[in-house]
């Protein structure tokens, strides 16, 4: 469902931005504006980077195989990172070298006293603040789309601050598409500063200002991205899943301690996680004497009449219950203890406990 959700955001946000990078070039080309310029890069980066994301998902979501052992999670995350590193440095890096081109071009630029479209002469003025207005609007929509499944995560969670919920949480293609809708519609506020400014004091130089800004921006989401999905590229650990499995082990008298818990994420819906643990003796006792001799009833049983009288029939049968019996019990503890944990944490899709024997004395 987490997928399904985030999915829907990124096909809004593909297709609001494709129609946002054409209205905001067309009218960067009509109104020669440095700041709608870099507007229309960062929707275009935005629009590419979305495209990423949604190919991050549909691939990451894929099963697990001979070759992908728990499926193909961290891709997601590989494709996250490359639009985030590479789209969004991209994006800046073009912003800021058009900025620079237009400075010192600036006296050669000729503004345009007005724009004709349809047969009508408008003011380049109007045609930015239409645009503008435009983008903000379906900008704002996808933001809210996106930020209320990113709220409802947060508040499931037991979470009451976004910020620093957006350096914490386990889906950074939802986080990607809430940060990148957050700096759009902050780009266009800019973006619609700067250009009206240059329209009131006749000064250029605000236009280029806030394209500066606006490009600075992207590099600064660039950087805030890569950081979060490296996070899920370097073997990190799940807290919460952790402490799930110490609050299942202290509630099973069965279980006297476990030793070297760890875990790994593999994507937002796949935890795994591994543990020692030592059998308390007493516990164990009273139920293996039944099982043992219920164990032994079967094997005496099955023995053909023939071969009940050899020497070291019995022996075999007192040993291979004991056996049986505490494989049996041990592997119902291991199947508790997993069932108990994916109650309190669903994404925990593996469990492997290494049983180290009886303990020898109570901890």
């Amino acid at each position: 469902m987490a997928a399904n959700n985030s999915k829907k955001a990124v096909l809004y946000a593909i297709v609001v931005n494709a129609i946002i990078t054409a209205l905001k070039f067309l009218a960067a080309f009509a109104t020669h504006s440095a700041a709608m310029m870099n507007e229309a890069v960062h929707s275009l980066m935005d629009t590419i980077n979305q495209i990423f994301l949604l190919m991050g998902l549909t691939r990451g979501g894929r099963p697990a195989d001979q070759e992908y052992a728990f499926g193909h999670g961290q891709k997601k995350y590989m494709w996250n990172l490359w639009s985030a590193i590479g789209l969004f440095s991209i994006g800046s890096g073009w912003g800021l070298a058009h900025a620079w081109h237009v400075y010192h071009k600036l006296e050669l630029v000729e503004r345009p006293a007005s724009v004709a479209f349809a047969g009508i002469e408008l003011n380049p003025i109007w045609v930015s603040v239409v645009v503008l207005l435009i983008a903000f609007v379906l900008e704002g929509y996808v933001l809210y789309i996106a930020g209320s499944e990113l709220h409802a995560r947060m508040r499931k969670e037991g979470g009451s601050n976004i910020v620093k919920y957006l350096f914490s949480a386990d889906d950074p293609t939802l986080v990607a598409v809430v940060l990148e809708d957050t700096i759009a519609v902050t780009g266009v506020l800019l973006a619609a500063t700067g250009i009206g400014l240059t329209y009131i004091t006749d000064n250029p130089m605000w236009d280029i200002g806030f394209s500066v800004v606006i490009a600075l921006m992207l590099g600064l989401a660039a950087f805030f991205l890569g950081k979060v999905n490296m996070r899920f590229l370097t073997d990190v650990r799940d807290p919460a899943a952790e402490q799930a499995f110490r609050d299942v082990v202290s509630g099973h008298h069965e279980v006297e301690a476990y030793h070297d818990l760890r875990s790994v994420i593999i994507d937002e819906n796949h935890t795994v996680v591994v543990a020692e643990i030592e059998m308390r003796e007493e516990a164990m006792m009273g139920d293996l004497r039944v099982r043992i001799k219920r164990h032994e009833q079967a094997l005496r049983q099955s023995v053909p009449d023939k071969r009940r009288q050899q020497k070291d029939l019995e022996h075999y049968i007192t040993s291979r219950a004991v056996v049986q019996a505490t494989l049996e019990r041990t592997e119902e503890v291991i199947d508790e203890l997993e069932a108990e944990l994916r109650q309190k944490c669903p994404q925990v899709s593996h469990l492997t406990v290494e049983v180290q024997g009886i303990a020898e004395e109570p901890v």
